[in-house]
């Protein structure tokens, strides 16, 4: 088996790098999408939505800093769309949990997204290959991201014997 050559190599890396640009492009045109919630309102109300998500959870989540969260959350709640619960028992630990102004913002900013996936998926001719590469990509960010959060005794490889 040859090695992949110069020219192979600079294929693949204009290949990813289009990519990663597909990719931010998406996410400005995303942002563009009119549902009356920024990206990551969005974001956060479709979590806490789930089920009520503590705070620390949310951030690890969202891949946020916990400040972050916070400013997000505090502007949330004080729009009424959502509000804080402390745990029963332990009242340092806050859940994030939907008012029904924020379950009908999130059915508002599915509607949107929906429309807007649903037009592009149409316009890109596969969109049952589109949305396949999506879980793929989807399932891969949550690996990568276990894999990071793990301690770093989990992380390492085991070392390979060989038998004799």
């Amino acid at each position: 088996m040859t090695e992949p050559g110069p020219v192979a190599d600079a294929a693949a890396a204009r290949r990813g790098t289009d990519a990663a640009l597909t990719v931010m492009r998406l996410y400005r045109a995303l942002e563009r999408v009119q549902c009356g919630l920024t990206p990551q309102q969005y974001r956060i109300l479709k979590m806490a939505g789930a089920g009520g998500e503590r705070s620390a959870r949310l951030a690890e989540r969202l891949a946020v800093a916990k400040p972050t969260l916070t400013a997000t959350a505090d502007g949330l709640v004080a729009a009424g769309l959502a509000h804080r619960v402390a745990e029963p028992g332990d009242r340092r630990v806050v859940r994030l949990c939907l008012t029904p102004a924020g379950e009908s913002a999130v059915a508002r900013a599915d509607a949107a997204y929906s429309a807007w996936l649903g037009e592009l998926l149409d316009a890109a001719g596969e969109p049952d290959q589109v949305l396949r590469g999506l879980e793929l990509l989807s399932t891969a960010l949550d690996e990568v991201r276990r894999s990071r959060l793990a301690p770093a005794h989990e992380r390492r490889q085991p070392a390979v014997t060989v038998a004799e």
